[in-house]
């Protein structure tokens, strides 16, 4: 199903899942004793809040080059970039780490889609740098989830 949103809409949507994804890995990092995926977590926060402030910076109008009018309708698969289980009290670590491996799976399917809305130029180079920034946020936390799903034994 597409949704038809406005370029605004979807900026703010954007905005909402790096706020989002900000809290999710905050909260995760707050519940895990292991320093490796602590470290993490933290590291994600940062880059989440970097791109939380680019995306701002667009809708703000202070992005050029490329960059669409905010009114401008656009035709968005919102639905498959939206729709997310919640985190549980009873879901293991590995299950959390898959969760948000998804999550970065979806936003880099996200920025991708919106950079290809846009013509050659400055904004469309930034939304490609954010849907690989987020594909590289998904393969540290499948990292982490082969670390707890399979962990090293002492015979190898």
């Amino acid at each position: 199903m597409t949704s038809r949103l406005t370029l605004k809409e979807v900026l703010q949507k954007a905005i909402e899942k790096e706020i989002g994804s900000q809290e999710l890995y905050r909260d995760l990092g707050r519940r895990t004793a292991d320093k490796t995926a602590k470290d993490t977590f933290e590291e994600l926060v940062r880059q989440e809040e970097g791109h939380q402030q680019l995306l701002e910076r667009y809708l703000r109008g202070e992005l050029k080059g490329g960059a669409l009018r905010v009114e401008q309708v656009i035709d968005y698969k919102i639905a498959e970039n939206t729709g997310q289980t919640e985190i549980t009290p009873e879901m293991t670590l590995k299950e959390i780490f898959l969760l948000a491996a998804n999550r970065e799976k979806m936003a880099h399917e996200a920025y991708l889609a919106l950079a290809d809305v846009h013509p050659a130029g400055r904004v469309k180079t930034l939304l490609e740098d954010l849907a690989s920034q987020e594909l590289t946020h998904k393969h540290r936390l499948e990292f982490l989830y082969t670390e707890v799903a399979f962990p090293q034994t002492a015979g190898g």
